[in-house]
């Protein structure tokens, strides 16, 4: 399987908010949170295709994920890709290439719906929880822990 990313461009919101609710629904159903409108609402708003890229695979769209600098850390968000895709270690390369750009930066913080698998893939990449609510876990990548050690 070959992956690359494109630039993401306004036109990919509709898709990307479809995948956002497809990716998200197990979990949302899970924590009795899933409302179809709210989930691509929420993407829609704070969709910023200039912090946005399109996961391409074997030629194909087949995900994407958000990278948003801050003063004091960088956000990983909206990275959801197609489940059919999911396992086969496509995001763990992603985030692998994401982190090792971003080296010189940090720390890395993301976020994760509880009892979600995604947060198996953020544990092996480093990443430790460091807050959470009934909904969310809050975790974080510590500057100078990166993706070179990866948990298989």
């Amino acid at each position: 399987m070959v992956w690359e990313f494109r630039a993401a461009r306004q036109s990919d919101a509709e898709w990307m908010a479809e995948l956002r609710s497809v990716v998200m629904r197990p979990d949302l159903e899970r924590l009795g949170r899933f409302d179809p409108v709210r989930v691509r609402t929420r993407f829609l708003d704070a969709y910023v295709p200039e912090l946005t890229r399109v996961i391409v695979v074997d030629g194909a769209d087949a995900g994407l994920v958000a990278v948003r600098p801050e003063r004091s850390h960088t956000w990983i968000e909206h990275f959801y890709l197609d489940p059919s895709l999911q396992g086969q270690g496509v995001g763990g390369a992603v985030l692998s290439a994401l982190l090792a750009e971003g080296a010189a930066s940090g720390p890395f913080r993301l976020n994760v719906l509880q009892g979600s698998p995604a947060r198996r893939l953020y544990e092996r990449h480093g990443f430790v929880a460091d807050a959470a609510d009934e909904v969310d876990v809050f975790m974080t990548l510590p500057r100078g822990d990166r993706s070179t050690r990866v948990v298989e």
